[in-house]
């Protein structure tokens, strides 16, 4: 008996990056100067989290110079990073990336 098996492969291609702007003000994109992108690492404290952002920076590192990396982990899984956390980030990265894993 021959059965047919039809196998649906969805694929949609990923949106074009949007610059995010806040209504009226000016819009400027940032460089990466000589000594490279300050980055910002935000753990969210699920397990292998860790693992997968260090896969993610070294990831960066291959394509772009990186000239810091700013480790920070939130206190527990369920509750957001305290404002201090993010102010720091924000003070200390030109980027963040952030993950979540199990």
């Amino acid at each position: 008996m021959n059965q047919t098996i039809r196998l649906v492969i969805p694929y949609a291609p990923a949106p074009a990056p949007a610059l995010a702007q806040a209504k009226g003000e000016q819009v400027t994109q940032r460089r990466i100067g000589e000594k490279g992108i300050r980055l910002g690492v935000l753990d969210n404290s699920k397990g292998n989290a860790d693992h997968l952002l260090k896969m993610i920076v070294e990831g960066v590192r291959a394509q772009v110079p990186v000239a810091s990396v700013a480790f920070t982990r939130k206190p527990h899984v369920a509750f957001p990073a305290p404002a201090e956390t993010l102010d720091k980030l924000a003070q200390d990265a030109d980027l963040v990336i952030s993950a979540m894993a199990d």
